[in-house]
């Protein structure tokens, strides 16, 4: 058998339904290649793998997982990596659809990472910590509307799903899940580098209290700052706010 191990935050889904509910929303799209982080005891992977036609692979950090999942299904030889997500080189060389119910403590990074491979991952549907998932998924005027929900949306949509109930795990997390699909963005946002963007972005959000011209005040020449959008908060900016000032930066 097999243990769970909080330190590697670790819940694993036991609720069919909901098992049913992400794999229909993982049919919606067509993919050739799959990868799965953190299958944990399985209970997504036992029908990742028998979809038909599809490369599938899957990304697992804790050994006594390897081990457990190879003895229960023997088919994933070769195709599971013992490794963290977070180390991993690309597994494909052509574009491939994330999915998993993903570690809780790394789940912002697992996001940041999805970002820097978006030239080869149209899709990624995932299971995190509902904060994390509505921070994600949140617009300009929201309360959790930050630095995660600017980088990821800039090249995705992304869309809260659904909640998924602590009852739905063994053990019980002690917070509330969400269910949610980034779709690679059909235009690209125009900015003067991803650099720049990124810089705004952070500087923006590390003094959220503050109006934008205090916040970013480094950023900018002495005669930009007068525009009035520095009279707001980085939070009621919209993602082609803030691309738009990155042509105006110093």
């Amino acid at each position: 058998m097999y243990t769970h191990k909080k330190s590697l935050g670790q819940h694993f889904l036991k609720d069919g339904q909901v098992i049913d509910r992400i794999m229909g929303v993982l049919k919606e799209h067509s993919f050739d290649r799959l990868l799965e982080v953190g299958p944990g005891a399985g209970a997504l992977t036992r029908y990742l793998m028998q979809l038909p036609g599809i490369d599938f692979k899957a990304v697992e950090l804790d050994e006594e997982k390897v081990i457990y999942l190879l003895k229960q299904y023997p088919n994933l030889e070769g195709k599971l990596i013992h490794a963290s997500f977070l180390d991993i080189e690309k597994p494909f060389d052509a574009p491939f659809t994330v999915i998993g119910n993903f570690p809780y403590n790394i789940s912002t990074q697992i996001l940041f990472k999805v970002v820097e491979w978006k030239d080869d991952v149209p899709c990624m549907i995932g299971m995190f910590q509902k904060e994390v998932a509505q921070r994600a998924a949140s617009r300009e005027g929201s309360k959790v509307y930050g630095v995660l929900s600017v980088l990821v949306q800039s090249y995705y949509d992304v869309e809260y799903l659904f909640d998924v109930s602590n009852e739905c795990f063994t053990p019980p997390p002690k917070v509330q899940s969400g269910v949610i699909r980034l779709t690679r963005r059909k235009t690209v946002l125009p900015v003067k580098s991803d650099r720049a963007f990124w810089v705004l972005v952070k500087t923006a959000f590390n003094q959220r209290r503050k109006t934008l011209r205090n916040a970013v005040k480094s950023l900018f020449t002495a005669e930009v700052l007068t525009d009035p959008i520095f009279n707001k908060r980085a939070e009621a900016l919209s993602l082609e706010d803030f691309a738009a000032l990155t042509f105006r930066m110093s």
